[in-house]
């Protein structure tokens, strides 16, 4: 068995006093252009931080903060072992910025790492504007400077110009497809009387409020919510949703049960008044540390704003909800990273030019961050003249890099997940139950890290 320790300081290291490198151009603000500029700048590189709000704006962003988590405050499990866990020990034993902070504006969300996202992002941005080696300017940059090393971190929302020069770089198409965000209610409007308080499998901790439906309220929900108008999109593009993140209509249309085995299982729940599980329940997350609004988990959408209020009040607690914010969907735009990018995020064609975030194929916010990290890092060795870092395919940091520039016939981007990480050598599996063969895969990855710490 494998078997790995590292101090807090390894952890979080501090900033390193390391002789000076040429300035290094970030494009974009959000979790992977901040990460990398981090990186650059711990490793004693100088950074122009370019982020383009509040001058231009995006159709999901409502702040001008920097890493600002737009769909959901959740950063998935933390559950020992699992995949999402892994990455994210990973990046708290690499130095990463970005998870230190959301450790320290975690809100209750069971076995999930879910932040207060107005704290996280101000947190974030507070902590780059006091690194004296970043300069932040906010501006909107339109190409990709022909000199100089430069990661582009633009994100799915890239502009039009921006993109335009990304895709003249790339030579070919970008790709795409369409996110939904879930609705924000006000916790002031939840009826509380008719909801109760309990985490899946674990109702002492009680970090979500469910909303318990009965077969006759779920079967009137879901013929509303199947007959609901949705949002249009452009006719001229093709319907593309990223599986993982599918809008709750979409989930509906499979099935008339699809949702009681998706967002709304009652699996693991027991409503205390009634002693029983419920026919299906509606999870609400903890926006705030304050407490003072909930995400409807999993219930991210593109229907029209009448029908959402009209429909999300059909469920038990949310009569009379007032909504802070209503689904919305969103373009992502994403390169052909195995056609562009090496594992060190650079571009193949152009090693001074490196990508990182869901723009490089990525998908999900401990996934970006971490494109971000190996970015940021790259870039400083490769001006220093040194092998860049990457990290073993063993672990999920080096199998998410491996992931997005290995040629392959359907390319999409990918959440973490063990199927991506190098299996077991041969026999080393052979009887093991999935949760053992998981932890070892974990144990073999963070003791493989911690033998190639970058320095």
């Amino acid at each position: 068995m494998w078997a790995y320790a590292l101090s807090t300081r390894a952890r979080y290291p501090d900033n390193a006093i390391i002789p000076y490198v040429e300035k290094i151009t970030v494009i974009g603000g959000g979790l992977a252009g901040s990460e990398a500029a981090w990186q650059v700048a711990r490793l004693g590189g100088e950074v122009d931080l370019y982020e383009m709000r509040p001058v231009a704006t995006t159709p999901a962003h409502q702040t001008d903060q920097l890493a600002e988590i737009v769909c959901s405050n959740s950063l998935k499990s933390d559950q020992p072992y699992n995949a999402s866990w892994l990455l994210k020990e990973e990046l708290r034993h690499s130095g990463s910025l970005l998870l230190r902070i959301a450790d320290e504006e975690r809100v209750p969300a069971g076995k999930a790492l879910a932040v207060d996202r107005q704290r996280f992002s101000e947190s974030v941005t507070a902590a780059i504007e006091a690194q004296p080696n970043i300069t932040l300017h906010r501006r909107e940059v339109r190409e990709i400077p022909n000199t100089g090393i430069v990661i582009v971190a633009s994100g799915p929302l890239t502009s039009s110009a921006l993109s335009e020069s990304i895709r003249l770089f790339c030579g070919r198409e970008h790709l795409y497809f369409y996110d939904a965000i879930s609705p924000i209610v006000d916790a002031t409007s939840i009826d509380k009387s008719k909801v109760f308080s309990a985490s899946r499998y674990d109702p002492s901790e009680g970090d979500y409020l469910n909303c318990p439906m009965d077969s006759a309220e779920y079967s009137a929900f879901y013929d509303a919510l199947v007959r609901a108008e949705k949002v249009e999109l452009h006719a001229f593009e093709e319907t593309r949703f990223f599986e993982a993140c599918l809008p709750i209509e979409e989930m509906a249309r499979r099935g008339r049960d699809t949702l009681r085995f998706g967002p709304m299982k009652p699996v693991g729940l027991e409503d205390p008044r009634t002693g029983r599980r419920p026919y299906a329940v509606v999870q609400l997350r903890q926006e705030d540390l304050m407490q003072t609004s909930y995400n409807l988990v999993g219930f991210q959408n593109h229907l029209k704003f009448p029908d959402q209020r009209r429909i999300f009040r059909m469920i038990p607690g949310l009569e009379n909800a007032e909504f802070l914010r209503l689904g919305q969907i969103h373009r992502n735009t994403y390169i052909h990273a195995p056609d562009v990018l090496k594992p060190t995020m650079a571009a193949r064609k152009d090693p001074r030019v490196f990508f990182a975030g869901q723009l490089a194929g990525t998908e999900g916010y401990i996934e970006n961050i971490a494109t971000g990290l190996v970015a940021g890092i790259n870039t400083v060795r490769f001006a220093r003249g040194k092998p860049p870092w990457i990290p073993p395919v063993e672990t999920a940091i080096g199998s998410l890099c491996r992931y997005v520039s290995t040629p392959q016939k359907h390319f999409a981007p990918m959440n973490i997940n063990f199927g991506l990480l190098a299996p077991l050598e041969s026999g080393g599996s052979r009887g093991l139950q999935k949760q053992d063969r998981h932890r070892r895969i974990a144990e073999r990855a963070l003791e493989m890290l911690s033998q190639c710490q970058p320095v």
